[in-house]
């Protein structure tokens, strides 16, 4: 496929594919696993657009491709760059940073030089493959300053940027040496969008402290006539997607030997995230090994089930985590397990969507405590997969998730006296009080999925400037007349 003009281009920090090698020895791609590709597929397919990002590795000269019928335009990254821009600057300056300095950010010139260079290529190649008028959807963190350059180079596209972490409070967000830099990029979109109220609000204050510029409620209006939107746009899910995958014989079949392999036990506990230091997974694992140390919990009867998905595993943070979290689960089943009843069923490996769904199924109490998280999709996820209205989901009250799924035990992750509480009022409540509490979240998770997501913004973002560019088609819905 050849760089071709698009209605609708994609910018993020990686590719929705990643390469594999098939049983023949071939190379080939399949879809990545996570939240933004989940979320942003549906979007490509009904807009015919282009996705333009990192493939992973160091190899160059890589062409546009299609795969699966998305149009993907990868941007080559060297193993310098990969150093300083993406583990560097964007996971170790701005990561710890955005999620509430759960770990120490570090302040590098190296690191921001390599994510400016990185963030115009980036802008670069956008400008080049947008058609006239198009819509520019950046994502992330790591391409905050991409807006403000690819409207210099192309002042006629609508671009809307979108932020899937948490953003800080004006008190941590200050301590950041480019913190002017950021803000100006971002201020390059037309709209500006985040999982919760509160953190346009950081955004909207921060702007108008830090940059100068006059601001009214959510809006920033800037010297040169422009206006720019920061709201709220609550991140979900492919909810009928999840439940089509739930409800087939294979998922369902695939819990029950789930079930059978760890024992048959009364109660599932389950946790599925990245292995990462904003998660709890620590702090988590702890609390539920008291229940089991102080017979709360009968081990063979109870037994936690915890994923925990590679990640970042060049950085150092990462895999100091991993190796206290390896010392922990060892030292939890050798002090508290029986021969072949382990108190936790730890798996350092990612599943296909397929296995996380037969996961979910098979789960009779889900663990989401992130210290800090911008949404947290596995929450929504494990809703999705309840069809019958049954199991209990104790989530952290720092994910974005708890505005919205109001129903579940609610927990302080720091709090681990708190959280064995919450872990236990799961475990011992009445069918029909869970019942009651997931049918709430199910309808919440159905009426808020990830159309509705995706349409609010790019709607949001056509009525920032309605005589401007070409209309995005929103998902799942037939295209109007004009």
């Amino acid at each position: 496929m050849r760089n071709r003009s698009a209605d609708l281009v994609i910018v993020a920090n990686r590719l929705p594919v990643d390469r594999v090698t098939d049983d023949d020895g071939t190379p080939s791609w399949r879809p990545s696993p996570g939240g933004l590709v989940s979320a942003l597929e549906p979007v490509m397919r009904a807009n015919d657009g282009a996705w333009i990002g990192w493939p992973g590795g160091t190899e160059t000269g890589m062409r546009p491709f299609t795969s699966d019928g998305l149009s993907l335009v990868p941007e080559s990254l060297s193993a310098e760059e990969i150093e300083e821009h993406y583990e560097g600057f964007s996971n170790g300056t701005l990561w710890p940073l955005y999620h509430d300095l759960v770990a120490k950010p570090e302040f590098h010139r190296e690191w921001w030089d390599a994510y400016v260079r990185v963030n115009q290529r980036f802008a670069d190649r956008a400008a080049k493959i947008a058609s006239h008028g198009a819509t520019v959807w950046v994502q992330d963190y790591q391409m905050q300053l991409v807006p403000q350059m690819l409207r210099d180079k192309r002042p006629d596209l609508r671009i809307g940027f979108y932020l899937h972490i948490p953003f800080p409070p004006a008190e941590l967000f200050q301590q950041l040496p480019w913190r002017r830099e950021i803000l100006q990029g971002l201020l390059g979109a037309d709209l500006v969008g985040f999982q919760l109220p509160g953190a346009a609000q950081n955004f909207i204050r921060l702007v108008r402290q830090r940059v100068g510029h006059k601001t009214h409620r959510d809006l920033v209006y800037l010297p040169d006539g422009r206006t720019v939107k920061a709201a709220a746009f609550p991140i979900s899910i492919d909810v009928d997607g999840f439940e089509e995958l739930a409800a087939s014989e294979s998922v369902a079949e695939r819990a029950s030997e789930i079930r059978e392999a760890l024992g048959n036990p009364d109660t599932v506990f389950l946790g599925i995230d990245r292995l990462d230091y904003t998660k709890g997974i620590y702090a988590r694992l702890r609390a539920f090994s008291e229940l089991v140390r102080d017979k709360h919990l009968a081990v063979g009867e109870a037994v936690f089930v915890q994923v925990a998905t590679p990640s970042r595993e060049r950085v150092e943070q990462y895999r100091i985590l991993r190796d206290d979290i390896d010392r922990l689960v060892g030292r939890i089943n050798g002090d508290l397990g029986e021969i072949g009843k382990p108190v936790i069923s730890y798996l350092h490996s990612s599943y296909p969507r397929h296995e996380m769904a037969a996961l979910y199924r098979a789960a009779d109490v889900m663990v989401v405590t992130p210290f800090r998280d911008g949404m947290n999709l596995v929450a929504k996820e494990y809703v999705a997969c309840r069809l019958e209205e049954d199991g209990a989901l104790v989530l952290s009250e720092f994910a974005g998730a708890a505005d919205e799924l109001r129903q579940a035990w609610l927990v302080n992750p720091y709090d681990i006296n708190g959280m064995k509480a919450a872990l236990r009022q799961a475990h011992d409540a009445e069918p029909k009080e869970i019942q009651r509490r997931m049918r709430a979240m199910r309808r919440t998770v159905r009426e808020r999925d990830v159309n509705h997501w995706a349409d609010g913004f790019l709607s949001e973002l056509a009525a920032t400037r309605p005589d401007h560019g070409k209309k995005v088609r929103p998902v799942g819905r037939p295209e109007e007349d004009d």
